[in-house]
């Protein structure tokens, strides 16, 4: 069957059509958030199949090649390239309603030319058009970058990086800029101690100091802080499985600090305290590099404790948490503002649940420097379809200024995925277009075709200062 992705694929509308085609269709794309590893830019990678661009590292696919079940021989096991691509295949036609199935087929026509729809009678030939299509030198990594008109690259990136690929990228030819975002997810996990003491170890090394006390662990940040910004750095980047608040002193802070180096047992209130210090101490000097600071909020990791053991995190075993964040969330900004020290910031929620606190809760800390300096950001993760995407915006649009909206990142590992921001856009013209049918707002092409070039686009641009 030939694919359902047509020029007006998501688009119902008269005005959802003219938005998408005359206003958003042909725009670049700005990144910000994403995990795409930076060596693989800087090398050039060539895939020898499509398994390898397309099934490594996707916990999205993994997860529902398990819930298809998929022996795990052919998701993260010793199987061939090509039988795991045919569990792929497998799988597909029973991937209706998850945006995976827009996705796969999204992609198969963007990036190979396949308008056939995925299952087990076409896999051996579409394995063996999109292998052919492989060879052509334009679907190496840096090329692909630029034929999916992307500007900007934001990385994933731990301050002990030494960051040799994103220097040897920024004197290259590459038209993409790529730039480290600053992840020190690490340097707050003071409670798992073993880890904590090493990563302490590593950060001083890539700081060029001994770190022995908390005021040479502050400095050793400011120092890759500094690092990161001279490579182009543009945002913080902080995972936060349950917002945290409470305050300290830097020296009870710093005796904590000393207690977990030792491997001294920690109360959650002196967890907290640790935690609550230096990312306060964090974000003031995001703030003097005009960084952004994103706290993607509400994970619960590693759910399955045998598969962990067994292949390690990031595999496709995490999923949504409950853990309340307002007043804490509330607190932690509050703290910033108060001494002047509060950064452009983008809140994120797993759990669609919290959606009205984050929107209504970045009004509480607006001001002057820039419109939308705290952000609403995009549907993640798994709000990442139509209706997590429209429900996330229509909030924002209740309570807030979607005109200031950064829109879509891709949050992924696949130099594939591109092809989300194609989606998001027909989602948001197609919403936007809803309401102009509906008389709910004026419909005025020029003033909507404004909102959707900057939500697509120019938004992002300005506020990440690109």
């Amino acid at each position: 069957m030939k694919t359902f992705i047509t020029d007006d694929f998501l688009l119902h509308n008269e005005y959802a059509r003219e938005l998408y085609h005359e206003h958003a269709k042909d725009l670049p794309v700005i990144d910000y958030h994403n995990h795409l590893p930076p060596n693989e830019i800087e090398q050039d990678r060539k895939f020898e199949n499509i398994t390898q661009i397309w099934l490594e590292g996707d916990h999205y696919k993994w997860r529902l090649l398990r819930a298809n079940g998929i022996d795990e021989k052919y998701i993260t096991g010793n199987a061939s390239d090509k039988e795991k691509f045919m569990a792929w295949a497998q799988t597909v036609p029973n991937t209706m309603g998850n945006p995976l199935y827009h996705w796969t087929h999204m992609e198969l026509l963007r990036y190979f030319g396949i308008e056939e729809l995925l299952d087990e009678e076409n896999a051996e030939n579409i394995w063996n058009r999109a292998n052919e299509r492989l060879q052509d030198p334009r679907m190496s990594t840096r090329n692909l970058l630029v034929d999916s008109r992307v500007d900007f690259v934001g990385t994933t990136d731990d301050p002990v990086d030494d960051l040799k690929f994103h220097q040897s990228i920024a004197s290259s030819e590459l038209s993409t800029m790529v730039a480290p975002s600053f992840r020190p997810d690490q340097g707050l996990d003071i409670a798992n101690h073993e880890k904590f003491r090493r990563w302490v170890e590593k950060l001083g090394a890539a700081a060029g100091r001994e770190v022995d006390r908390y005021s040479t662990f502050l400095e050793a940040l400011s120092n890759r802080v500094d690092y990161f910004d001279e490579l182009g750095c543009r945002a913080s980047d902080h995972g936060i499985t349950a917002m945290f608040y409470e305050p300290a002193t830097e020296q009870e802070a710093g005796e904590i600090f000393e207690r977990g180096l030792n491997g001294d047992a920690l109360s959650l209130k002196e967890e907290h305290q640790f935690k609550t210090c230096t990312l306060q101490y964090l974000a003031e000097r995001y703030k003097e590099k005009n960084w952004a600071m994103q706290f993607h909020i509400g994970p619960m990791r590693n759910n399955n404790t045998k598969m962990y053991e067994k292949i390690g995190p990031d595999s496709g075993f995490d999923s949504m948490g409950d853990q309340l964040l307002a007043e804490p969330l509330s607190k932690f900004l509050d703290s910033l503002e108060k001494r002047d020290g509060l950064p452009k910031t983008i809140l994120y929620c797993l759990n669609p649940r919290d959606n009205y606190i984050l929107a209504t809760m970045a009004g509480n800390f607006q001001d002057n420097s820039i419109p939308g300096k705290v952000q609403f950001g995009t549907a993640w993760w798994y709000n990442d379809h139509i209706d997590g995407m429209e429900n996330q915006m229509s909030i924002l649009a209740n309570v807030g200024l979607i005109k200031h909206f950064l829109g879509m990142l891709t949050d992924s590992r696949s130099f594939l995925s591109f092809s989300r921001h194609e989606y998001f856009r027909r989602i948001l013209c197609n919403l936007m277009g809803s309401w102009a049918e509906r008389g709910t707002i004026p419909a005025d092409m020029k003033l909507m075709g404004r909102y959707i070039e900057d939500i697509s686009y120019y938004n992002a641009k300005r506020y990440f200062d690109l």
